[in-house]
């Protein structure tokens, strides 16, 4: 028996094995200006979100800083936590960090993802820091130290909330916090030396999973990290592209080989 290939059936089939299935846990950054609603693409990087995950089970961000703000960049958090006024030179704690995660550079640093930081020139060093990109950095971030690693998207109104964090006032307060956001605090209070509190810092109360159905994000359409496909500074995971180079030129000789056999 002859099979004859329906061309469009098979051309619906190969877009649908080129397109990511996006699969999303959703969780809740709260933060002292307001709730960021984040789904996480748990089967495009299931390494880095299952990452994640372990530090927000864990409770290790209740009450996380947000510790660095640049503008028209990114906002990053995920390091270091508040545990009370702090008076003399500017330090926070550390959050315990566990063994660093894969790189998954699938997807692309466009405004409203998060993504991983990680150590300079080290591609799969990513703890627990992460940051969420405040423009379009895909032509810097994708290529970057073998690509950085976007993991999920801001959903609904938690852009609002991560912009009123980036126009915040920032203080130099060394080291990390060469660029912290600050709140209702002056240099005047500095040179006083009034202490820094919850007041002033941007505190993340916590991050909770809201829904863990991983079905929830079926109608995101994340956009793919095709930069570092056509370098080679793809490291241990950016092949995936390459991939989807030879579905697709298999898929267009399948579809040629259909034609001929109509002739």
């Amino acid at each position: 028996m002859i099979f004859k290939s329906n061309p469009i059936v098979l051309a619906t089939a190969l877009l649908a094995l080129l397109s990511f299935h996006v699969q999303s846990t959703i969780v809740e950054i709260r933060t002292s200006l307001g709730v960021v609603e984040v789904n996480l693409y748990d089967n495009t990087t299931p390494a880095t979100v299952d990452n994640f995950l372990s530090y927000v089970n864990s409770g290790a961000y209740f009450n996380n800083v947000v510790h660095r703000s640049v503008g028209g960049f990114i906002v990053q958090a995920g390091g270091y936590q508040y545990n009370g006024p702090i008076t003399d030179s500017f330090t926070l704690d550390e959050i315990e960090t566990g063994t660093a995660v894969v790189n998954e550079p699938k997807l692309s640093n466009v405004r409203g993802t998060i993504a991983m930081a990680k150590l300079s020139n080290q591609a799969n060093s990513a703890t627990s820091e992460w940051f969420i990109n405040l423009a379009n950095n895909s032509a810097n971030l994708d290529l970057q130290n073998s690509g950085f690693t976007v993991f999920g998207q801001v959903t609904d109104e938690g852009m609002q909330v991560i912009d009123a964090i980036a126009e915040l006032s920032l203080m130099n307060a060394g080291g990390a916090f060469s660029d912290l956001p600050i709140r209702n605090y002056t240099q005047t209070d500095l040179d006083n030396d009034e202490p820094i509190t919850d007041e002033h810092l941007v505190i993340i109360s916590d991050v909770v999973v809201i829904d863990s159905d991983v079905d929830t994000a079926a109608s995101l359409n994340p956009v793919a990290n095709t930069l570092i496909d056509s370098s080679n500074g793809g490291g241990d995971s950016g092949s995936g592209g390459g991939a989807f180079g030879w579905l697709l030129l298999l898929g267009l000789a399948l579809l040629q080989k259909n034609r001929l056999l109509k002739r």
